[in-house]
């Protein structure tokens, strides 16, 4: 296996449940090979509290989430990404910024939990289904071979992972 850290960005629309969810899994599930970001291209300025809540029940760590802009990772001095996974719709069909280092990029759409109306029981599921989702492919990612495939291959892998 590869000593390498690998630089991971996800990214919605808000970065306010989905990719913060997606952060904080694979930053405990990776112990210590990927360096894990997350960003929204119209950050909702603050965490879901139900994203919070779950992650803690699950022991998954909250330290550091915050809701913010893809523009920081498209600075000129921000870390250069190895992957950068889009995990809703909306954030598929906007222009990305132009990462430098042309990094491996896939998409995959889970619904997003925060736009789930009805009672608390309903909203709560909705969380509760991302994250299982979430955690499933980021399982899938983490349990890839990176140094025995490549780019292409690390790309068709990626692209599976998100119809898993």
């Amino acid at each position: 296996m590869s000593s390498r850290t690998f630089n991971v960005l996800f990214l919605c629309t808000g970065n306010s449940a989905r990719s913060i969810m997606a952060e904080s899994i694979l930053r405990l599930q990776g112990m210590g090979r990927f360096e894990v970001y997350s960003a929204g291209s119209r950050p909702a300025g603050e965490v879901h509290p139900y994203a919070i809540e779950l992650l803690q029940r699950n022991h998954y760590p909250v330290e550091n989430l915050r809701s913010k802009s893809w523009n920081e990772f498209a600075a000129a001095d921000a870390p250069r990404m190895d992957f950068v996974l889009t995990v809703c719709d909306n954030a598929k069909a906007e222009a990305c910024p132009v990462w430098p280092g042309q990094p491996i990029s896939s998409h995959w759409g889970i619904p997003d939990p925060v736009t789930v109306q009805g009672d608390e029981a309903s909203q709560s599921k909705a969380f509760a289904d991302a994250f299982l989702v979430l955690n499933r492919r980021i399982s899938l990612f983490n349990n890839l071979s990176f140094d025995k495939l490549s780019g292409l291959s690390l790309n068709t892998e990626l692209n599976r992972i998100g119809q898993a």
